[in-house]
């Protein structure tokens, strides 16, 4: 199981995944049920919408999730500079 950090984590994570892949990916941290995959698939064969778009709309909606239920936070950088500031003051 993967270990994330912060929220770009999970989008880095993501972001290579098909739709086949995504399913199989979040998976282990049951975001979705077996309903919601059907309905889904469901709609992209009726043509309803855009693959891509749902799966946007899914990578989205698995990043809220974990979002919520890890705390995660924005990755934060730290200027080249900051440890030299920390040195003289």
């Amino acid at each position: 199981m993967v270990v994330f950090e912060d929220i770009q984590d999970v989008e880095e994570w993501l972001a290579p995944c098909d739709y086949a892949g995504f399913w199989t990916a979040v998976a282990p941290w049951a975001i979705f049920t077996g309903d919601e995959r059907a309905h889904y698939d469901q709609v992209m064969a009726d043509g309803e919408v855009n693959p891509e778009t749902v799966l946007i709309c899914l990578k989205d909606m698995a990043m809220m999730e974990l979002r919520a239920r890890f705390g995660l936070k924005d990755r934060t950088h730290e200027p080249p500079d900051a440890q030299y500031l920390r040195r003289i003051h």
